[in-house]
């Protein structure tokens, strides 16, 4: 992973993550599944994805990986059900395991923070066998789009943008996954794309908290004053704007996602 995770851990990120499921967040994925297989769920975070791998492969092995060990401790609770799973601090630019190692490598939310993800996307293919898919799933900040646009709102992306560039991520991961795949060696990549939406008051409020929330408690917004891309002040003023969209009766929200199947 990058050397600094921009959103860091503070409850308006973890929100979001433990939101996350199979379901909801792998789709595309789920197709390719079988029991037996097994899989390394690199970045995975709090494991709500992992449990959901998990149980349709079972009784395959799973490996959910993270480069937090605080965050992999979450991971272990949250599948504490499931006797197929295993544990690992893990850097995704230099994994720890043999070639050949796993059926399916998965990536969710990955790509778009790490220093190196063609680097990242070479050590997944090489710890899937032959055959094999590595899978990974971004989101593409420019592709986002919501309705309304109160003030504030207009400048919370341009501050994220030079806060997550800044720390040598990219925020429109979601349209270079076929990019990065083809130059880390992959020649059969099937590419697609889907969405987040939230409109209903009870997703507004949470969404508003979530991004909203960041950008005045999280390292989001410690980043952003560090480097100058924004003031306290001005973080504010877009967390209130985020407040005055959630406020919305006509409230609309899209998260648009890159996503990618490639065969080892």
């Amino acid at each position: 992973m990058a050397p600094t995770y921009t959103h860091g851990h503070h409850a308006s990120v973890l929100s979001s993550h433990r939101w996350r499921t199979a379901e909801n967040s792998a789709a595309y994925l789920i197709g390719h599944l079988r029991p037996g297989n097994s899989v390394l769920d690199v970045g995975c975070g709090p494991g709500t994805i992992t449990a959901g791998l998990a149980e349709r492969v079972a009784p395959g092995r799973v490996v959910a990986a993270d480069s937090a060990e605080n965050v992999v401790d979450e991971a272990r609770a949250n599948t504490a059900g499931l006797d197929n799973v295993e544990f690992a601090v893990a850097d995704v630019h230099a994994l720890d395991y043999d070639d050949a190692t796993f059926d399916l490598v998965h990536a969710h939310q990955v790509l778009q923070h790490v220093a190196d993800p063609v680097q990242a996307l070479r050590e997944m293919r090489r710890v899937t066998r032959p055959g094999g898919i590595v899978a990974a799933r971004d989101a593409d900040f420019g592709a986002m789009i919501w309705y309304p646009d109160p003030p504030g709102m207009d400048a919370w992306l341009p501050i994220y943008y030079g806060v997550a560039r800044g720390n040598g991520g990219e925020p429109d991961a979601g349209r270079r996954l076929v990019s990065w795949a083809r130059a880390a060696g992959f020649t059969d990549v099937t590419a697609s794309s889907s969405a987040w939406c939230y409109s209903t008051p009870a997703e507004r409020e949470w969404w508003s908290e979530s991004w909203g929330g960041r950008m005045i408690r999280s390292s989001v917004a410690d980043h952003a004053v560090a480097g100058g891309h924004a003031t306290r002040d001005e973080l504010r003023r877009v967390y209130e704007g985020w407040k005055a969209w959630a406020a919305a009766e006509d409230g609309w929200y899209s998260v648009t996602h890159g996503e990618i199947l490639c065969r080892a």
